[in-house]
């Protein structure tokens, strides 16, 4: 409890002096920005889209959708690229090192802002080599079991855990991904022990799931509520801080034992620092116009994802605060890069 006391704590906190730092910080990154980045044709060729994660996802799905929407806005192809492989970081580093043109850009989620604390030695720095253009949407996760694991709720799963120190496993999608980092919350704020086993997508985590190879994982309610309808799985619990729409009889961790605990996934577009303004706010007015139309907003929540709306200098200010939120998370939780 003392843990959960300390985040809350230090959320208040980050509320008070993050937007102050950020506003100098982009002042001075938007004065190094050219004077004559205008981008009234942009764009005028094919644009990629780099996934950091392996495809079938997620990340991946949305991006494609995004792709394609776009494509229709902006009058040019947005092709999606899949590098995934260390928790996102070779994609991401991928991308740091493009042309800051507008024609390569990162799908990116808080496996980001998680692997700013959790991975110390990476090639690039997310807030110095980036700049944010949009978010995309947010969901929760789903904490699923496989059925061979004999217990029913959350708390049972507690239990368990603690009478077979170090026995059950959940996979993620890999190290500092959303579903890696859950899992190491609900290891710090329940007090057991549990082996995490990362894999290269999500799509490797959830078959092996299915499978049973693996005993649990958080996986995003968007591509695991099927299966826990179907009984495929058991869902034990849903991460976010009220009750899924589209679960509403499966409780939140916090209600079902693990009291104060909330995760979620959430995915944005950057690009490498030095990219026109111009283009940034072209890419950010036709993102917003995309996910608040009925028909997306609609079939997103039928999916259990909501959209999300930012001018480029809020959404800079949420990935700052977003990297300071999940140290403290990575520090309390003691999560290590494996």
């Amino acid at each position: 409890m003392a843990g959960v006391n300390m985040l809350h704590t230090f959320f208040k906190k980050v509320s008070r002096h993050c937007a102050t730092r950020l506003l100098a910080l982009l002042s001075c990154v938007c004065a190094g920005q050219p004077a004559s980045a205008q981008a009234p044709d942009y764009p005028t060729r094919a644009v990629k889209i780099v996934v950091p994660f392996a495809a079938g996802g997620p990340a991946d799905n949305y991006a494609r959708f995004m792709g394609q929407q776009l494509q229709a806005a902006l009058g040019q192809n947005f092709i999606v690229e899949n590098k995934p492989g260390a928790g996102s970081i070779i994609g991401t580093d991928f991308v740091a090192k493009a042309a800051a043109d507008g024609y390569t850009l990162l799908l990116m989620s808080n496996a980001q802002t998680v692997n700013e604390s959790l991975v110390t030695k990476k090639p690039y720095a997310l807030l110095k080599d980036f700049v944010g253009i949009a978010p995309i949407n947010y969901s929760d996760l789903l904490l699923v079991v496989h059925p061979r694991v004999p217990a029913k709720n959350l708390s049972e799963l507690i239990a368990l855990a603690k009478s077979k120190p170090g026995k059950l496993n959940y996979a993620s999608s890999g190290t500092g991904t959303p579903y890696h980092m859950a899992g190491e919350l609900f290891k710090a704020m329940a007090g057991i022990d549990i082996t995490h086993v990362p894999y290269k997508g999500s799509s490797g985590a959830r078959t092996d799931l299915l499978g049973g190879q693996v005993d649990l994982m958080f996986d995003a309610v968007t591509t695991m509520t099927d299966y826990a309808r179907a009984g495929t799985v058991r869902g034990l619990a849903t991460t976010g801080a009220i009750r899924s729409d589209i679960l509403p009889a499966v409780p939140t961790m916090s209600e079902a034992g693990v009291a104060g605990y909330e995760s979620t996934i959430w995915l944005g577009l950057m690009a490498p620092k030095g990219t026109p303004v111009a283009i940034i706010n072209r890419l950010n007015s036709a993102m917003t116009t995309i996910v608040t139309r009925p028909e997306v907003k609609k079939q997103w929540a039928e999916k259990g994802a909501m959209p999300l709306t930012m001018s480029p200098l809020e959404f800079q200010i949420y990935l700052e605060r977003d990297v300071i939120k999940w140290a403290k998370i990575v520090k309390l939780s003691g999560a290590k890069p494996d």
